[in-house]
C-alpha cells in the first residue's frame, strides 16, 4: 500500500537501545536487524520534512520493572549506562526529539506516550499521522501504537522494522493482530514515498 509522507507525519523509533539487542541484558532476538531498515525510513522522513522522534527506556536503578523490585525483567536501560545508549549504528538526526520514558522508580511505562512529552511534541508540529517501529513488537511498540490510536493519530506500524521478545511463543504475532484490530495499518519501507 503506497503511502506519501510529508511535514504532517512523524517517524517514532521505539527503544532501539543496546540492552535490547543481542548481547544486552534484555535482548530481543534479532533486534539489531531493525537498525538498517529504520535508517532507511529515517532518510525518507528527513527528506519529507517530517518529525523524527526516538523513545528510550531511561530507568533509575531501582525501577519497578526490575526483578529486584518485584518486576518481571532483569535490570536494563539504566540511566547514564552504556546499556541505555541507542544502538551505535542507529542514525538519530540532530533535530530528532529524544523521548525518555520509565524515568520514575514506581511507574512502569511501556508506551512512549506515558509520562512523556511525546504527544505535546507531535501536536506542536501539527502531526496527524505517526509511523512506529522498533523494539519490542509485543511490549513497547504495541503500547505506543495503541496509545497513538487512542489519542487520535492515524497510525502505521512499520512491519519490516519491528522485532518482538515472544516471552510466550506467538506474542509478537498476536500483538500485530491487536494493533491492526485497533486501527493501525501495516506498511513496509518500500511503500513509503515522498
Amino acid at each position: 500500500m503506497p503511502v506519501k509522507i510529508g511535514p504532517k507525519d512523524a517517524l517514532i523509533i521505539v527503544d532501539v537501545q543496546r540492552d535490547f539487542i543481542p548481547g544486552g541484558t534484555l535482548p530481543v532476538p534479532e533486534g539489531d536487524r531493525v537498525v538498517p531498515i529504520l535508517n532507511d525510513y529515517k532518510d525518507r522522513f528527513l527528506e519529507a520534512g517530517a518529525l523524527i522522534c526516538a523513545t528510550r527506556d531511561w530507568h533509575p536503578r531501582n525501577h519497578i520493572s526490575f526483578k529486584e523490585q518485584g518486576g518481571i525483567w532483569p535490570p536494563h536501560c539504566v540511566q547514564n549506562t552504556q546499556g541505555a545508549d541507542f544502538h551505535p549504528a542507529l542514525e538519530i538526526p540532530d533535530q530528532a526529539r529524544v523521548i525518555s520514558k520509565g524515568t520514575e522508580p514506581g511507574q512502569e511505562a511501556y508506551s512512549g506516550f506515558q509520562g512523556t512529552e511525546l504527544e505535546e511534541s507531535l501536536r506542536r508540529q501539527g502531526v496527524e499521522r505517526v509511523f512506529i517501529g522498533g523494539l519490542a513488537t509485543d511490549y513497547c511498540v504495541k503500547e505506543t501504537v495503541l496509545d497513538a490510536i487512542r489519542l487520535g493519530f492515524r497510525t502505521f506500524i512499520l512491519e519490516d522494522a519491528v522485532k518482538g521478545v515472544d516471552v510466550n511463543p506467538g506474542d509478537s504475532e498476536r500483538a500485530l493482530k491487536e494493533m491492526v484490530g485497533a486501527g493501525a495499518v501495516k506498511v513496509r519501507v518500500l511503500d513509503i514515498s515522498i
